[in-house]
């Protein structure tokens, strides 16, 4: 049986995904200089205008003004003809955390023993052998574009393209399985040109070069389908931190608890759990325990165990789901403090993050498969059955 799945992408300068830029290099400001730093900053980008706006607690001495103009050139936005630019007006009004949050974080004043979660929520994490990075193709192969959009604007390959940018993939699957890309949705930035020609290149330079074999005769390609897209960025678009999550996770494959990512620091569950639940699902299929795998998480603020841990793997498993989640309890840090600890999220550089999903990249913790030869091992299965890792 055929069936269709979509995921989009956006590229960094897309308007929200400035904002997430620019709150997780004030995040790394402060981390660097005092990782013990408490951060939640959102950010807005408009005509001409940036705010910064949140709660920070820390020893850092950040100039928050400075650190937005950086990385808003290092986007691509300098030219003030755009409407926004690293010249663009910015106020912060940014304070310090409430002290009815910390007193249930800082460690040793929560109702548990340890570090305390920073708020409630729940979280999700997912794992799957689409992939060599166990991840949904469809979001790969989209992330994939919109990368590649960057690359060619920032080499001159394409010298019409300005920062902003969308994609958006459809594949086709046969019995659960990715065959060929149906349909793939481009929305390029750029300057006044011919848009016959930049089609052109984009379909040459881009589409074909990142879907490969996946592209066939029978492939829809859409570009910039209203006609043209020069007016482009914050300047056409206000941008907000937090609002691409399903670009941000799994392109709509498995679920969300609903919590942003950038701005904010690992004792922040919305992100620190996040992490966690993507390094144990990732673990749990590398170790050919199921083909599929979807974790929950739930905390609530200041109590540093989970209220809830929840395996999902849609009928794929080897072994009974009870023994999965005895599997998770035991191996897999579970409290904010230890979660930070054994992932070591605070020397991490978020800002690595921003843009173009937080899983499925090489070198960032989450993505490690150490666990997974305890894992089979402790469920008695046979190593050929995993992946290799």
């Amino acid at each position: 049986m055929k069936t269709y799945f979509s995921s989009e992408s956006v590229t960094e300068g897309h308007p929200d995904k400035v904002c997430d830029a620019i709150s997780d290099a004030v995040l790394d400001a402060c981390l660097e200089q005092d990782p013990d730093s408490r951060v939640a900053v959102e950010t807005l980008a408009t005509t001409n205008f940036c705010c910064m706006a949140g709660e920070v607690t820390t020893k850092a001495k950040v100039d928050f003004a400075t650190v937005a103009r950086r990385k808003i050139r290092e986007i691509g936005y300098t030219d003030e003809a755009l409407g926004f630019s690293d010249k663009s007006k910015m106020l912060v009004l940014i304070h310090e955390q409430s002290p009815d949050i910390s007193q249930g974080v800082t460690e040793g004043q929560g109702d548990f023993a340890g570090q305390g979660a920073g708020d409630q929520g729940i979280m999700f994490g997912y794992a799957c052998r689409e992939t060599p990075q166990l991840m949904p193709i469809p979001i790969m192969l989209a992330h994939a574009l919109t990368k590649k959009l960057a690359d060619v604007r920032r080499s001159g390959e394409i010298e019409e393209a300005l920062p902003d940018g969308k994609s958006e993939v459809t594949v086709e699957y046969e019995d659960g399985t990715p065959k060929r890309v149906d349909t793939v949705i481009i929305a390029i930035h750029h300057r006044e040109c011919d848009i016959a020609v930049l089609r052109q290149k984009v379909l040459e330079r881009v589409i074909k070069p990142v879907l490969g074999s996946l592209f066939d005769s029978r492939t829809r390609i859409l570009i910039n389908a209203t006609g043209k897209f020069v007016l482009g960025g914050p300047a056409a678009d206000t941008g907000v931190t937090g609002r691409k999550i399903i670009v941000d996770t799994y392109g709509g494959r498995g679920r969300h608890g609903g919590g942003a990512f950038s701005g904010k620091d690992p004792s922040k569950v919305d992100r620190s759990a996040a992490y966690e639940a993507r390094y144990i699902a990732k673990n749990i299929v590398a170790a050919g325990l199921a083909d599929e795998c979807e974790v929950q998480l739930s905390y609530c603020i200041g109590y540093a165990e989970p209220l809830n841990v929840h395996v999902q793997c849609f009928g794929t498993n080897k072994v009974p789901l009870e023994t999965i989640e005895a599997l998770i309890r035991k191996n897999f840090a579970l409290k904010p403090a230890d979660i930070i600890s054994s992932l070591g999220l605070k020397g991490i550089r978020y800002s690595k993050t921003s843009a173009y999903g937080h899983f499925g990249k090489e070198g960032l913790p989450w993505e490690r498969t150490d666990k997974a030869g305890v894992l089979r091992e402790h469920a008695g299965l046979q190593t050929e059955s995993g992946i290799k890792v």
